[in-house]
């Protein structure tokens, strides 16, 4: 289905007060019944993670560690089976993972030796029973369940359907018979930044003549294009002015106009001087 800008403006619009919780989800879904549950998901997800970037640095404050810090010990020392570090995350309107990572470390910086490496941290967010202290251990793991846009299990869950869509996208164009290179064989030929697949010989669609194809399977906004425009999509254009194919899941489709502008207009090289147009990337998506 179509998401129109007025219709994500809408949805963003509602997600501005809403904690990040499977029941706000539910909720969502019920204003919202037209639109997929991974749509919903994926625009929760990007909009709160926006929130936590403006909001970061009051979190991992000295002042702010220590009274989450102490809030915890004075919690789980009335009831460790309570989920004091989830509803803390809620209350304080910060990630339940990200909660989780700032009281483990402050609890093996007091139990330990030397400071916690970032590894070892990492290492216990992804397996909690690592954790010396069952009762923490067990707040960690409500924390990272119970979190549906940070954590090692959202990762996870991430990069699966990326992988998934990855092998669609090349089980497609098996099916079509068409020549390519996919990401582990340009790598191997040298290659740094490489899209998902490089069409060994060109092909035309709707009167686009595509080299590259680069699969998003997350929610594409224009915050999301302006990034992978500058990380990725940039060095994937040579000398030669190619056209190119973007697949995103789920755009709304005001974006492909958006990114079609934005790519003409001209850039700056490095001698200051304005270069050609950049050839625009050809957007297509699909529910």
């Amino acid at each position: 289905m179509i998401l129109t800008k007025a219709q994500y403006d809408e949805i963003a619009q509602c997600l501005v007060s809403v904690p990040p919780t499977r029941q706000s989800l539910r909720k969502l879904k019920q204003r919202f019944p037209s639109q997929s549950q991974a749509t919903l998901l994926s625009i929760f997800s990007q909009e709160y993670q926006k929130h936590i970037k403006r909001t970061h640095a009051k979190h991992h404050t000295s002042e702010a560690i220590e009274s989450y810090y102490q809030r915890y010990l004075n919690g789980v020392g009335r009831n460790g089976a309570a989920p004091v570090l989830l509803e803390l995350a809620n209350e304080v309107d910060y990630a339940p993972s990200l909660m989780a990572r700032i009281i483990l470390e402050r609890f093996l910086q007091e139990h330990e030796e030397t400071p916690p490496s970032k590894s070892v941290i990492n290492s216990m967010l992804r397996d909690p029973s690592q954790i010396p202290d069952g009762v923490l251990a067990n707040q960690v793991y409500q924390c990272i369940v119970n979190d549906c846009c940070y954590g090692p299990l959202v990762d996870c869950i991430k990069h699966a359907i990326g992988h998934e869509h990855e092998v669609l996208l090349r089980d497609l164009l098996l099916e079509k018979s068409l020549s390519f290179l996919d990401e582990d064989q340009l790598r191997a030929k040298g290659y740094d930044k490489t899209p998902d697949f490089i069409l060994q010989v060109p092909v035309a669609v709707e009167g686009h003549i595509i080299h590259w194809i680069e699969s998003k399977a997350s929610f594409g906004d224009e915050c999301s294009h302006h990034a992978y425009l500058h990380d990725q999509f940039w060095s994937y254009w040579n000398s030669s002015e190619e056209e190119s194919l973007i697949l995103w899941l789920k755009s709304p489709m005001f974006l492909k106009n958006w990114l079609l502008e934005f790519c003409r207009i001209s850039t700056l090289n490095n001698a200051g001087k304005l270069s050609s147009p950049v050839p625009a990337p050809f957007l297509l998506t699909l529910s």
